[in-house]
């Protein structure tokens, strides 16, 4: 046996389902088999029967599903799926809340294992939303270990191990044929003949176990702790390699010559100073931050990472100028350019409008390039306000450098498009594009531009460390003065009518408000496993009907034309509509300082970093502001939340939060990146990734193209395959 063989030379039985699901699951060779770890570990020891159990005890039962349904319950109207288990003893109600689909994955006859907790009394006892292991096993097989007693796998030992490897499953295969999959891999010993990427002397430095004794751990271990050993190992092995390519790929970049910037101090300080506010000292830090990259002979490679309302657009304007006022070397005439990338329409013309704000007293062209639209500032007509021009004319002018600033969406990063002096590349919410749309934009000029990237997500330091490793980290950690912190509550379904009084009351002072959804439409009665939560256009409907019958309210979603989104969020910006009932659309750059509530509805269903996102829509004036989270659930992991939602002291913390809580894949997307799950764990941990960081950029600084580790060669180029997949 081989490790890159195909799984199907070894499993020859597989069935069309089974393959489908390896498939599914990434597993295509036997190497990839070895690297599906499993997902927890059971005890193998003694289970109860369902005559024995009791409520209130947490239980494990074997046993065979009988009647799997979908209802909803009488007064709530919520859809719950519901099962019997059935054993030698008895039988069980099982019961799952808000989980309809469950009941779709079950079926008459089938034999499970169920894990959780006896709620009810008496004779009317169930289990409350238990684990469920679709496997056919039953107590008398779990007993048997992984691997026989007295089989030799590790260093001359024995492994006997109790505990039961639960391995993350798919449609067609289960947790027990992986089971017994790995354990006729193993008895080839083909684990011992995989080439360990990582160099002896950086195991030995951190305690690491080799590749093959981790293999063991992690499928066969003996005690938690040496599935936790072998869990650190390939954590680090995967962001050790992350970072390899991260040190590589600056390294390249910093080889590069950028176009030399003339900094004029004094000219940039009269220009941040004729804002409409006082710098803050972290905007200040900032500027003066990429001034000095700019200085340098090589490209500038920064993140700016700021809270919601810290001020990075001022920042991204002030040094833009700099740039814009930049003669090109050996030229009397023309200016270097900034090309400004946003993820969406609606970001990029309120950016232009702000720029235009910014350089109204500054006779610089600012062009706006969207899929809909091109414009220009100033008009030829009237020097205060923009033009449309048509695509042609306006790529013509950006090629002949005469638009020095560019802002736009992904309409900027097309082969069309080209610059003719082009020095700094600004990219805005920098978490919602990839490395894809990062390498086509600083690629569009003769030269490698400098490169900023922003985002107003806060971003734990082990994330920023590790997928934007190439960058140098600024961080924007003060509030403009003058701005007071949102007034943020939870609030329950009985209070609900205390949110809406604080709204009513904005109303009457002028201002605005926001009502966030999860849904655009109601859903389908017909479908059990529709998403269950209120809907903007249902809601928008009801507010108007029964609640406020004098405001003016209007909708926002995606599913919007362009067009219609835009004049939708004109008038709500010039205050011709009171109310703006909306998706999570709004969740990034709607800047509307009269808006001074903010309402979420379904709020345990957003992330703790998109609730921040959408709280910052109303972080925007000198007026006091209030957020009121109203959850529809309020279970013991949502209370926990939104305790944290309601009392963090700013978007770092929060994030900080969200990362222990629920890890970096739910908080930037795990898929989205490329990185597995291991990786994302062990991003909570500072040390590991800044050892890793560490190790790989004094690896590549003596031996850049890796040419004595060439298995570690082949597991970064692997790292940087998968990672940024968009």
């Amino acid at each position: 046996m081989n490790p890159n063989d195909p799984i199907e030379k070894h499993f020859t039985r597989l069935k069309i389902e089974q393959k489908r699901a390896l498939t599914k699951l990434g597993i295509r060779t036997v190497r990839d088999l070895l690297y599906h770890f499993p997902a927890r570990y059971e005890n193998a020891g003694p289970t109860g029967t369902i005559a024995g159990v009791s409520a209130g005890s947490e239980v494990t039962l074997y046993g065979t599903v009988r009647k799997p349904d979908i209802r909803k319950t009488w007064k709530s109207r919520r859809p719950v799926a519901e099962a019997w288990l059935e054993d030698a003893s008895g039988k069980i109600k099982m019961m799952w809340f808000s989980q309809p689909y469950i009941a779709k994955t079950l079926h008459d006859g089938m034999v499970v294992k169920v894990s959780g907790r006896v709620g009810g009394a008496g004779a009317k006892i169930y289990l409350a939303n238990p684990e469920i292991d679709k496997t056919p096993v039953t107590p008398d097989t779990i007993h048997d270990s992984l691997f026989q007693q007295g089989r030799t796998l590790l260093q001359g030992s024995t492994l006997d191990t109790s505990l039961y490897p639960i391995y993350p499953e798919s449609q067609g295969v289960s947790s027990l044929w992986f089971l017994h999959a790995v354990r006729k891999i193993f008895e080839t010993n083909v684990h011992e003949s995989i080439v360990d990427p990582i160099p002896k002397e950086i195991l030995d430095r951190y305690n690491l176990p080799t590749l093959s004794s981790a293999l063991v751990f992690m499928h066969a271990p003996r005690r938690l702790p040496d599935a936790g050993a072998a869990r650190k190992r390939f954590a680090f092995e995967e962001i050790f390699s992350l970072q390899i390519v991260m040190q590589q790929r600056r390294r390249t970049l910093l080889k590069e010559k950028a176009l030399p910037v003339v900094v004029n101090r004094k000219a940039l300080n009269d220009f941040v100073e004729s804002f409409p506010f006082p710098a803050t000292a972290a905007q200040t830090h900032a500027i003066e931050a990429i001034v000095t990259d700019f200085e340098k002979t090589h490209p500038m490679l920064r993140l700016l990472e700021g809270d919601v309302g810290s001020g990075k657009t001022a920042v991204a304007a002030a040094t833009a100028y700099l740039v814009a006022t930049s003669l090109p070397k050996g030229r009397v005439a023309g200016t270097l350019q900034v090309a400004y990338l946003c993820p969406t329409e609606i970001l990029a013309k309120q950016h232009f409008s702000t720029f235009v704000s910014y350089f109204k007293d500054h006779p610089i062209p600012i062009g706006l390039i969207t899929g809909s639209e091109c414009r220009k500032f100033p008009s030829r007509v009237r020097y205060e306000e923009s033009a449309k021009l048509s695509k042609a004319a306006f790529k013509k002018m950006v090629a002949n450098g005469e638009i020095p600033i560019v802002i736009g969406t992904h309409a900027i990063i097309e082969k069309s498009l080209s610059f003719k002096y082009f020095a700094y590349a600004i990219i805005d919410e920098q978490h919602r594009f990839g490395i894809v749309h990062r390498q086509k934009l600083v690629t569009k000029g003769s030269v490698a531009p400098h490169l900023l990237s922003m985002t107003a997500t806060p971003i734990p330091r082990t994330l920023a460390l590790t997928i934007y490793g190439d960058l140098d980290l600024t961080v924007l950690d003060e509030m403009p003065a003058g701005r007071k912190p949102v007034a943020t509550e939870v609030v329950g379904p009985e209070k609900r009518g205390r949110a809406y009084e604080r709204v009513r009351a904005e109303l009457a002072a002028g201002h605005q408000a926001y009502v966030i959804c999860p849904r655009i439409d109601e859903p389908d009665p017909a479908k059990e496993l529709a998403l269950q939560a209120k809907s903007v256009k249902a809601e928008a409907a009801r507010l108007k009907r029964e609640v406020f019958k004098d405001a003016t309210i209007d909708i926002l979603h995606s599913k919007m034309k362009p067009s219609e989104k835009e004049e939708t969020m004109k008038r709500f910006e010039t205050g011709k509509i009171d109310i703006l009932v909306a998706t999570s659309v709004v969740e990034v750059g709607v800047n509307v300082p009269n808006a001074t509530v903010i309402l979420i509805e379904g709020a345990e269903r957003f992330g703790l970093a998109q609730l921040h996102q959408l709280r910052g829509r109303v972080l925007r004036s000198t007026h006091q502001s209030y957020c009121f989270a109203l959850p529809e659930s309020f279970g013991p992991a949502t209370k926990e939340r939104m305790k944290a939602f309601s009392t963090a002291k700013n978007g770092f913390e929060l994030a900080e939060y969200d990362l222990a809580l629920r890890g970096a894949g739910e908080l930037v997307g795990g898929k989205q990146w490329g990185v597995s799950d291991i990786a994302m764990e062990a991003l909570k941990n500072i040390k590991l990734v800044e050892a890793a960081r560490t190790e790989a950029g004094r690896l590549v600084e003596n031996d850049p193209e890796l040419k004595n580790y060439p298995d570690l060669a082949i597991r970064a180029h692997t790292a940087d395959r998968e990672m940024h997949l968009e």
